[in-house]
């Protein structure tokens, strides 16, 4: 036969501490030393991470810091624009253009390889209005050959004064 079971007194069932006492929802950390490691090493990874990556792509064109206009000299290759066989003026439409004409010269004792050129220009307050590049005619010139170039671009700024020829930089 099945003993019957006689209910527990309510004293048993009071607790000292009620549940609906406010405590903090977390414990503080035991090690805050390993928390400001973990955060350092992190820094540091996203620095040494970023520095690659500049170094690797170069700084983006938004970031406001002076970079070289034109690129490095090129060995043995001479650019040749003068400012006489430079054209601005506005075309009977009302079109603005400008125009130049120049030569690439190999003058070194190997067939070289010739790069973009950019053509830059410039206001008033030589501030760059605008730029493009110019594929060379010839990818390769061998020694002592010679290239000439005949660019022309319409809708320039109104505001350009000057022009800079270099070579485009990589």
């Amino acid at each position: 036969m099945e003993q019957a079971r006689a209910p527990a007194p309510a004293a048993e069932f009071v607790s000292p501490v009620s549940s609906f006492e406010h405590q903090p929802p977390f414990r503080p950390r035991r090690n805050p030393a390993r928390l400001w490691t973990a955060a350092g090493v992190t820094f540091a990874l996203a620095v040494a991470a970023m520095i690659g990556l500049v170094s690797w792509l170069g700084f983006p064109d938004w970031l406001p810091v002076n970079r070289p206009t034109f690129g490095s000299g090129r060995p043995d290759l001479v650019l040749s624009f003068p400012p006489a066989r430079q054209d601005r003026r506005t075309l009977p439409n009302g079109t603005a253009y400008f125009g130049a004409s120049g030569t690439v010269t190999n003058v070194g004792k190997d067939l070289r390889e010739v790069p973009p050129i950019l053509i830059v220009l410039r206001d008033a307050q030589n501030r760059i209005v605008y730029t493009w590049d110019v594929a060379p005619p010839k990818d390769k010139l061998r020694p002592g050959e010679s290239v000439t170039i005949n660019e022309a671009v319409t809708d320039v700024p109104k505001t350009a004064k000057s022009a800079e020829i270099g070579w485009k930089p990589e």
